[in-house]
């Protein structure tokens, strides 16, 4: 794209003040579990927005959680007089860092070696997902700056919950779909080169559902507002064993899922899901995926194909922790009164969250186990985009133009709440960009300063968003 050079001639020009735009960003604290600057960082992006010369509004949230008032939803509009609209979706909620030891403060944003990359932006959100979103801007700024407007029109979704569950855009934009009847697409700014310079996209996810079940002492037996001496134990009855039997009602040895309906709604791959999984293959190696996930042997021990259809096409009931009683040392010997789980379940994109959770509370009224209470936290659809969508084919051309290493996969195991695009706004969905950082939800987390081998630095990564941008409103 030569007719593009002076917007890449615009970004190696102004390096050193976008580093520092981002670096600005990161040092604006936005923890949306602790609620932590979140207002602040709103106001902040809302402002990066009206800078481009659009329109932007800070939306109060309607939401209430059990430890907090929803935080704010940034909205945007921006008018380039194109002919296609490109809904972006961003964060600006970071996770916390107490508790957590970092090297370096945390909002400091400094740069530091860290091997083999070379200097890296140290903070929290400098890849998930605020250092990838403000870069994001300054590619816009850049392509502003000299050509005078963007090939496409924006609208602005930028959340403050994603890391708590998104209620509050879930909520506003199921309530307020016509403002986005223009939009003919939607993506999300990312840095997604693996530390070997490989990318994986994935054109979807699987649906969640999270929950806890509680079982206390009351009617039923057990203790009740207070442990027991376990010598009790001969005529008083254990809420951990009750917890313990309801769980194991819910799962043989094998793995199966026992609840009537688990795996209603779970269809086979369709032929274009097929042709992505048969191209995968070709460089899908399990030993290699061993190694990264630390594990020495996958269940039922599959293979290949067969262990790709079961990440991707099994639903799973996973138990997050369990916590009752005492476990330091030596012995205290007791009774419980409450013992307490935390599950969650991957749901194939086309299953129910809403007929599955039904169905666990049917299983255990049948199983008789109606002394366990269910706590029921998220219940979210999961979300698939055809490989043939006009904004998947401009995400896939502009990562051939870089000529990286990619592997498609029809959707991931993972949630994102990108069904509120495909299912409730009907319209597809892709993230994507290069560039490198990791240690996301864990102390010195970073991104890439400059290219490094195959690993593109954030000046490309700016320069990858103008390209995809310009491919998307040419497809």
């Amino acid at each position: 794209m030569s007719e593009l050079n002076d917007v890449f001639k615009f970004i190696d020009e102004h390096f050193d003040e976008h580093i520092q735009k981002i670096q600005s960003y990161l040092r604006q604290p936005s923890v949306s579990g602790e609620g932590i600057g979140m207002h602040e960082c709103a106001e902040l992006t809302a402002k990066y927005i009206e800078n481009l010369g659009g329109e932007a509004e800070v939306i109060s949230s309607p939401i209430k959680y059990a430890e907090h008032p929803g935080w704010p939803l940034v909205y945007g509009w921006l008018d380039s007089g194109a002919d296609k609209t490109l809904l972006v979706y961003g964060m600006y909620d970071t996770q916390p860092v107490e508790e957590e030891k970092w090297d370096y403060p945390p909002f400091g944003a400094e740069i530091h070696e860290i091997s083999p990359f070379g200097q890296c932006i140290i903070a929290r959100g400098a890849i998930n997902t605020k250092g990838p979103l403000r870069a994001m801007f300054n590619a816009f700024e850049a392509i502003i700056a000299v050509k005078g407007r963007l090939p496409v029109n924006i609208i602005f979704l930028i959340e403050g919950e994603e890391e708590i569950g998104s209620l509050t855009l879930i909520d506003y934009v199921k309530k307020n779909k016509e403002e986005f009847r223009e939009a003919d697409a939607s993506w999300m700014a990312g840095a997604r080169q693996d530390r070997n310079g490989k990318v994986r996209i994935s054109l979807g996810n699987k649906g969640i559902i999270t929950f806890d079940m509680i079982c206390r002492g009351g009617d039923w037996g057990g203790p009740v507002g207070r442990n027991l001496h376990s010598s009790n134990e001969a005529w008083v009855e254990s809420p951990v064993w009750k917890l313990i039997q309801c769980l194991a009602s819910m799962r043989d040895e094998t793995g199966k899922v026992l609840i009537n309906g688990f795996y209603d709604g779970v269809t086979p791959p369709t032929s274009e899901e097929e042709t992505i999984i048969n191209e995968l293959l070709k460089t899908f190696n399990e030993e290699t995926l061993k190694e990264e996930l630390s594990v020495k042997r996958f269940k039922y021990n599959l293979k290949g194909r067969e262990l790709i259809l079961q990440y991707l096409y099994q639903p799973t009931l996973n138990i997050m922790g369990i916590a009752s009683g005492y476990v330091g040392p030596g012995t205290k010997t007791i009774i419980p009164h409450e013992a307490r789980a935390k599950l969650d379940i991957r749901l194939h994109p086309d299953q129910d969250p809403e007929k599955i959770w039904k169905n666990i509370q049917n299983h255990l009224l049948e199983k008789n186990f109606r002394n366990v209470e269910l706590k029921l936290h998220d219940a979210s659809p999961g979300s698939k985009t055809s490989p043939n969508a006009p904004i998947v084919k401009a995400m896939l051309k502009t990562y051939d133009e870089y000529k990286i290493e990619k592997q498609i996969w029809p959707f991931s195991g993972g949630f994102a709440p990108t069904f509120i695009f495909t299912k409730v706004l009907g319209i597809p969905f892709i993230s994507g960009g290069i560039g490198h950082g990791g240690r996301a939800h864990a102390p010195n987390e970073y991104i890439i300063l400059n290219k490094t081998g195959p690993i593109y630095g954030i000046s490309d990564m700016e320069k990858f968003y103008v390209k995809f941008l310009y491919n998307y409103a040419e497809t």
